[in-house]
């Protein structure tokens, strides 16, 4: 068993184990649309097992950067259409990552130039992408215990939007230090609420949300993004083993469609010795697992066949390579990623990477 062999995902068979991972690319219109260049990206990388798109703000409020796209409004849905038809007539997979970034957001985004929200009014260090260039984080707003429904409902909204989209499922995005993220770590969670304190409190609002998505889509059309060491966005949890083992063994009851699990920092702030990745997380965890780090093939191959993971999520060298699984069949070449066009911009760096017999032409 490699990364090529076949996998089932809640009622989807998949041809190989290959996922594309979200990455945000900052490339929606004005209005946070999706735009005929999406669908032309998207198509490209359908070879994937899985897709997993950007990730997609649920309300006006969870937005945090700029040109990044929504499934709030019903010009948004509208422009994920041709989306997800590109892909399923190249028979792909795709599901859309939801997402509300809390603290990371900045006022001029927010309607009303509103503070961001938050679990608790704990700024991060550091600086906001906004229209305007780099600017200084701000304190956030501590969420009212009476507000929090209000969110939940906001995802669930947005999942019945992601199925008017046309897409196969959702992926809720728990990680990198964002709100679900921020209600999960201590550092971020200084609540005193059904909310706040226990292991149990915190991640209540994870497990409301999971539930609320499931009411749409069956949770197993349902992922989990979660990411429990990396300090991405001025994040840190005083136990993470603690945390992570208790939402993870809590999710694990949920029969979701797939976990995945961002290994960065996977040592960061545990015990000596536990390494929180997918292999920690086999023994919760009965349903599929995404291990997202860094893998080259034969790591890739290595996880799978070592039940560490069931699938692998391949981020930059997807990018860069929209026929990554005939290179990594190939063994390479790869196109090297052009990371001043990661965020921003048109075609260059987006949708004009050559595919590999192009790659062969150009050099002669």
């Amino acid at each position: 068993m490699d990364i090529f062999s076949s996998v089932s995902l809640g009622p989807y068979h998949l041809p190989s184990r290959i996922v594309m991972a979200p990455m945000t690319r900052n490339r929606a219109d004005r209005d946070r649309v999706p735009t005929p260049l999406n669908a032309i990206y998207y198509a490209q990388r359908a070879n994937a097992g899985l897709i997993v798109t950007e990730a997609t703000q649920i309300s006006a409020q969870g937005i945090g950067y700029p040109a990044t796209p929504g499934i709030h409004l019903p010009s948004q849905i509208e422009g994920w259409r041709p989306i997800t038809r590109a892909v399923h007539a190249k028979g792909g997979r795709i599901f859309l990552q939801l997402w509300h970034v809390g603290r990371v957001s900045h006022p001029s985004m927010q309607v009303g130039g509103a503070l961001p929200v938050a679990p608790s009014a704990v700024p991060p260090e550091g600086e906001a992408f906004t229209e305007d260039g780099r600017k200084p984080f701000v304190m956030p707003r501590a969420l009212a215990l009476e507000e929090i429904p209000g969110i939940v409902d906001d995802y669930r909204q947005a999942a019945q939007n992601a199925e008017a989209a046309g897409f196969d499922g959702v992926e809720l995005h728990g990680a990198n230090g964002y709100l679900i993220d921020q209600f999960l770590r201590d550092k971020t969670n200084r609540r005193s609420d059904r909310y706040g304190g226990s292991v149990a409190n915190r991640a209540r609002f994870l497990l409301e949300v999971v539930e609320a998505v499931a009411e749409v889509w069956g949770s197993n059309r349902v992922g989990v993004r979660l990411s429990p060491s990396n300090p991405f966005n001025d994040m840190a949890d005083s136990d993470p083993v603690a945390t992570f083992t208790y939402a993870v063994a809590m999710l694990d009851w949920l029969n979701l469609g797939y976990l995945h699990i961002v290994e960065t920092g996977a040592h960061a702030g545990t015990a000596a010795g536990i390494r929180l990745d997918t292999a920690y997380f086999r023994r919760l965890y009965r349903g599929r697992l995404i291990a997202n780090g860094g893998y080259d093939r034969a790591r890739a191959d290595a996880v799978i066949a070592g039940g560490s993971a069931d699938l692998v999520a391949f981020g930059a060298l997807y990018l860069a390579n929209p026929d990554l699984p005939e290179r990594l069949r190939a063994g390479g070449p790869f196109n090297p990623p052009d990371r001043a066009t990661f965020y921003g911009g048109g075609d260059r760096g987006y949708a004009d990477y050559p595919a590999l017999g192009e790659t062969i032409a150009a050099g002669g």
